[in-house]
């Protein structure tokens, strides 16, 4: 437990001492000058998750395929969800610039709640259904943008176990942008804290960078089974049994 206390105090610190560039992003975003924006802010998250991986956790991680990510044109990222480490893993060691939709709980934190709106995250309220489907029109209006999106389909962390059903649902975004999904495998996140409910440094981390997948053009039919495919092509790499996929 004081591992895990004196982990998330370095965090808070490392952000707490970014204040003046945080508070120069949003005399940027106030002004309306976009690209100064997104040069401090992408330019600073990166290393911020950079710093939870190899300063706080002491974690190594394991990169393939990042040749395969198109470099001129934003992409839905679409992998498991294995612990909270993974939004970290994927915006530490993926360069290019991207977001993801959050619970709005995320978006009433102070000082986290910043950062989040600076990086064009969409905030989603899950019991209300017309906001929820706002929100996804909303994120793919970003994906138009240039803002590469993340997205979790199982809907909850697996937390070590099997990994959880891809559900269609989550390929609405996608489709609506007209961007291509990159599928990613994420392997090991969760022995990071979930597996014992602290922080347990030195773990190894794998990130697979699966080959992109065109959205644009593809048949009512093709998109009813892009869920199924893209699962599979996330999940084989995790050597997980045969049926243990939870529903």
């Amino acid at each position: 437990m004081f591992t895990t206390i004196i982990s998330f105090i370095r965090v808070a610190f490392y952000m707490l001492s970014k204040n003046k560039v945080r508070r120069l992003a949003l005399k940027y975003d106030k002004a309306g000058d976009i690209a100064n924006r997104d040069k401090v802010v992408f330019g600073i998250v990166p290393k911020w998750a950079r710093f939870v991986f190899e300063k706080v956790t002491r974690s190594t991680v394991e990169v393939t395929g990042l040749e395969k990510i198109p470099q001129d044109r934003a992409v839905v990222f679409i992998g498991n969800h294995q612990g909270n480490m993974d939004i970290p893993l994927l915006f530490g060691y993926i360069n290019k610039p991207m977001t993801f939709v959050a619970k709005a709980e995320l978006g009433k934190i102070p000082l986290l709640s910043d950062w989040m709106k600076l990086l064009q995250c969409t905030f989603i309220e899950r019991k209300s259904p017309r906001k929820s489907i706002q929100a996804i029109h909303d994120a793919a209006e970003g994906v138009k943008k240039g803002y590469s999106q993340v997205i979790f389909p199982e809907g909850t962390r697996s937390k070590g176990g099997p990994h959880h059903e891809f559900k269609a649902g989550s390929f609405k975004l996608a489709f609506m942008s007209g961007a291509p999904i990159v599928p990613v495998t994420i392997d090991g996140t969760w022995r990071i804290y979930e597996g014992q409910k602290k922080v347990k440094k030195g773990q190894h981390v794998k990130l697979i960078i699966h080959d992109p997948i065109e959205t644009a053009g593809l048949s009512k039919e093709e998109q009813s089974k892009i869920h199924e495919r893209v699962e599979k092509i996330v999940c084989e790499p995790l050597n997980e049994q045969a049926g243990s996929s939870n529903a």
